[in-house]
């Protein structure tokens, strides 16, 4: 069963939108239920594009010890990212959503083109 949890989205400008998401989703699938515009997603999350790249610069280690590792496809497709990749540069199609996300803090970026 899905439970909830708060992710917190930091947009370009500084401002912050917060809101709630159904584990077992992915962080891309949230963000665009909670209307986030700066993630596209053009493939749906089918890993054939980087229009769903976000920071995952969480200041919680255990939230950010619980996120899945970076696989070979995603490390790929991350160098097709319109703005220049970071050590915390992801995919959001490629995090699937836990209980141990629960306040996930997300940095978005300038452009997905």
């Amino acid at each position: 069963m899905a439970t909830l949890i708060e992710l917190h989205f930091i947009h370009p400008d500084g401002s912050r939108s917060s809101g709630k998401a159904k584990t077992g989703q992915s962080l891309m699938q949230a963000a665009l239920a909670l209307d986030i515009d700066e993630v596209a997603a053009d493939c749906g999350g089918l890993l054939t594009c980087a229009t769903c790249h976000v920071y995952l610069e969480d200041p919680d280690p255990a939230r950010a010890a619980a996120l899945p590792a970076v696989s070979a496809d995603e490390d790929s497709m991350l160098e097709f990212a319109a703005l220049p990749r970071q050590a915390s540069s992801r995919l959001s199609c490629q995090i699937p959503l836990t209980p141990a996300l629960d306040g996930l803090q997300v940095r978005l970026p300038e452009s997905q083109y």
